[in-house]
């Protein structure tokens, strides 16, 4: 991993980039080389999620497109390969310590799905209207479970003062360079797996929150292909990442938006991902509600996959013509399957 330095990035044809601050990365900037050592560290660990071609979406977008579908993978999200990647790279000392990290409820499954495998203690703080079924797997894979309000509450200061009282270690969600590099080995195994069916990836999506994802994605594709256009998906009202490769600095989400992509709800690009994302997404786009919960149904009437409505943003994107796709190669990243029964129920009907 590089040191901390300066970055400067340019999304597509925005010029005005060029003539703004140079922003100060104070992390360490994950290489195409970290992200292979992650992808060492989970062998036999990790589910390689399946690589599925979506003939019926293909056939709407004039497209070839194939869906990663992580929704399968351990904890039901990618977020296990970061937490793992994470968690399995601290010292003996620091694993007695125990880890706190904080989550609407993906990040949180996989660091507690990561601590059991490692004998490692996990407390997670996460939103009180967390679907019940995130917190409750959670708790089912030993963490402890800290609640908080996210409209009144600041989550972070809670997570940094319960590690500061138990001299715990913090994992965050996405501002860390050992989590991107695990979130990075989507994007190799995509790469690999669509190249044994004979095709090379002109487009990839991922949903994005904090942007630890997509820019995992986008460091593995800048070397192994770099002609690939990498694309971060939000929800409308919370399409930071989006406006913030528009203006070139990192922009604020209204506190008060609301989203039925629960996971998908970060306040701000994280200031390492952001750092890596405008120098190498092609660009970013925002769905509807509405479009996520038509790109779950197309999920499982056509895929027979279960996505939760994060997940099944960039499949949204695709599906709405958010991206032209017309003779292109496709890959869409259906991140998670975490979704309430109630719920998937009633965006089914």
């Amino acid at each position: 991993m590089r040191k901390g330095r300066a970055v400067v990035g340019r999304i597509g044809e925005n010029a005005a980039m060029a003539t703004r601050a140079e922003e100060t990365v104070r992390n360490p900037i994950p290489e195409f080389e970290d992200i292979t050592a992650a992808a060492e560290r989970l062998k036999g660990i990790a589910h390689r999620t399946p690589l599925l071609p979506a003939d019926a979406l293909g056939r709407m977008a004039g497209a070839k497109v194939f869906v990663k579908a992580e929704n399968l993978q351990s904890g039901g999200a990618f977020k296990f390969r970061g937490a793992y990647n994470r968690l399995s790279q601290l010292d003996a000392e620091q694993r007695k310590r125990g880890v706190v990290a904080w989550s609407s409820g993906n990040h949180a499954q996989g660091v507690a799905a990561a601590g059991q495998r490692l004998g490692i203690r996990t407390a997670i703080v996460m939103p009180r209207d967390a679907p019940a079924v995130k917190i409750e797997n959670t708790r089912a894979f030993g963490a402890e479970v800290v609640l908080y309000d996210r409209y009144s509450e600041n989550r972070e200061a809670i997570g940094e003062k319960l590690a500061a009282e138990r001299g715990a270690i913090v994992v965050p969600p996405y501002d860390d360079p050992y989590v991107i590099a695990g979130q990075g080995t989507v994007a190799l195994e995509m790469f690999e797996q669509a190249r044994a069916l004979g095709y090379e990836l002109d487009i990839v999506l991922a949903p994005c929150s904090g942007g630890g994802l997509v820019a995992g994605c986008a460091l593995a594709l800048h070397r192994l292909s770099p002609r690939t256009k990498v694309y971060s998906v939000e929800p409308e009202g919370f399409d930071d990442m989006r406006r913030s490769l528009a203006s070139g600095a990192r922009e604020q989400n209204r506190p008060s938006g609301r989203t039925a992509c629960d996971a998908l709800m970060a306040p701000t690009p994280g200031e390492l991902t952001f750092a890596v994302n405008r120098r190498l997404l092609a660009g970013g786009v925002a769905v509807s509600d509405e479009m996520v919960f038509a790109a779950m149904r197309h999920a499982w009437q056509e895929l027979k996959l279960v996505a939760e409505p994060s997940g099944a943003s960039a499949l949204a994107a695709v599906l709405h013509g958010l991206v032209e796709c017309a003779g292109k190669t496709v890959g869409v990243v259906l991140s998670g399957g975490n979704v309430d029964g109630a719920l998937y129920r009633t965006i089914l009907k």
